[in-house]
């Protein structure tokens, strides 16, 4: 293992270079928030797959194919199809309202007061999803290490937070576009072909496995829709994605540089559910499906591929944890704590060192996730709660406010809380895992959009040709003092 152990130590050092070459770029609020809004396509590309496709994704999509065959790849298949709907549909205008959180763009819409609910909603989501990937530590390094739980959540967290915290979306995005090529090569490159041969190629999979392992729709049809519901309208409107949509170059960037992303996200899905049909085949009786991937790895790969592909699940994690830790950042400085202080804050505005703030939350959010982590144990659950209260809380007044004219302040306040609290009751009700809540809490989202919506009166004119002049591009403040950007091509 000695050549494993080097391989991870040396990746994990790198990381932490990257973090302080982040820290040497990130001079102001737009560099260090969305890298400066100048990324080309091909790194574009790269870190926005990188963010998507994290320890869920990898070791979760795995376990799925063990479990349920090569329809296991629904929930990763899922997020690609968010990611090709995000890119293709609404990308363009997001990228050119020049925003930096979610909050502000239902702000920009409806003309203020929207901002604090839907920040908080959208703080809880970010928050959870940061601590989702946190925990995932500990199966990795218990792996490589066997450190326990505690200790490995720890290191892992720490090193995610002091690059994060460094450099901030600049670190975040050279680390991602690493760790996107780590992945590629670890995980479609080597452990996909690998586990085929080792499972005696397609054809000795489909003699020692049930035909329902290979059937397209095995894993059931209202799972299927669950995951389309949660995770493709989940790709539509968390902060963590769209905070790396704000740092495409153009809006053509944002538009097919997604949907390169969203592509790959399609073939990652299918690769890791094939890998986990492998290792049923080579392990039919592992105690837990989500064991699979350790395993396969740990007993199948040769020195140093070994520690390779270990790297690629922990960059995977890393991923999408500095991502969703710099959004629960972004959204609880910017959408909350911006609010609070109210008039105190534009008193002092010049003199507030906006980098030095935002630096400061997200090394006290990564503690926090830190801590979260350490005394949390159901990841399922902790995700489930992430995206129950996203999908239900915020999607009707976010897409509605894109694509209805006659949408309302009044309306979406009521679309987040009614959804919220519809989502909350249920998941009591009904049980954190049950399909119920997330169901319900949109049809009563929207129903109350609508109604509200229509019962008062419309978006002041002034507001929405504002919002339309923004959506075109048009009437785009910078920041004082800040030099027009040039462009990053790679």
């Amino acid at each position: 293992m000695a050549v494993d152990y080097t391989v991870i130590v040396l990746y994990l050092a790198g990381m932490l270079a990257m973090g302080w070459w982040g820290m040497r770029r990130a001079k102001s609020k737009s560099e260090f928030l969305v890298a400066g809004r100048r990324l080309g396509p091909w790194m574009y590309s790269g870190t926005m797959a990188a963010i998507v496709l994290g320890g869920a994704s990898t070791i979760g999509g795995v376990g799925l194919g063990y479990k349920y065959g090569l329809s296991g790849a629904w929930m990763v298949f899922a997020i690609g199809l968010g990611l090709l709907a995000l890119s293709v549909f609404f990308s363009a205008r997001i990228a050119r309202l020049k925003v930096y959180t979610v909050s502000e763009m239902l702000d920009l819409r409806y003309g203020g007061k929207a901002g604090v609910i839907s920040g908080v909603v959208m703080w809880a989501y970010t928050l959870m999803l940061a601590v989702t990937s946190t925990i995932a530590y500990a199966t990795i390094f218990d792996v490589l290490f066997d450190l326990p739980r505690t200790l490995a959540i720890v290191l892992g967290g720490t090193i995610v937070v002091a690059y994060s915290t460094l450099g901030g979306m600049w670190s975040i995005t050279i680390t991602d576009m690493v760790q996107f090529v780590v992945k590629t090569i670890g995980v479609l490159l080597l452990l996909l072909p690998i586990a085929v041969v080792k499972a005696g190629g397609f054809e000795g999979m489909r003699e020692a496995l049930p035909t329902s392992y290979f059937e397209p729709l095995g894993i059931g049809g209202e799972t299927i829709f669950t995951y389309v519901l949660i995770y493709t309208f989940g790709m539509l409107i968390g902060q963590d994605i769209w905070q790396r949509v704000f740092t495409a170059r153009t809006d053509k960037v944002a538009k097919w540089g997604g949907t390169v992303a969203g592509t790959y996200c399609l073939a990652y899905a299918l690769a890791g559910a094939v890998i986990g049909t492998a290792a049923k085949v080579l392990y039919p009786k592992l105690p837990s499906a989500d064991d699979a991937f350790a395993t396969i790895v740990k007993d199948e790969l040769p020195m140093g591929v070994r520690g390779l592909v270990l790297a690629a699940a922990l960059a995977a994690v890393m991923s999408t944890s500095s991502g969703a830790l710099i959004a629960c950042a972004t959204v609880a400085n910017n959408d909350i704590w911006s609010r609070l202080r109210g008039a105190v804050a534009k008193k002092h505005e010049d003199e507030h060192d906006e980098v030095k703030g935002n630096r400061l939350f997200i090394l006290i959010m990564g503690v926090a996730v830190i801590l979260i982590a350490i005394a949390l144990n159901d990841v399922v659950q902790a995700l489930t709660v992430a995206y129950n209260l996203l999908v239900g809380g915020l999607l009707v007044p976010i897409l509605g406010g894109l694509l209805w004219r006659r949408g309302t302040v009044q309306g979406a306040l009521a679309a987040v809380t009614v959804g919220g609290l519809t989502v909350i009751g249920l998941m009591w009700a009904y049980g954190i895992l049950a399909n119920e809540p997330v169901y319900y809490g949109l049809l009563a989202s929207l129903a109350a959009y609508v109604i509200v919506s229509l019962a008062t009166r419309p978006t002041d004119a002034a507001v929405l040709a504002n919002w339309r002049a923004r959506l075109a591009g048009q009437d785009i403040p910078t920041e004082p003092g800040s030099p027009d950007p040039a462009p990053v091509t790679a």
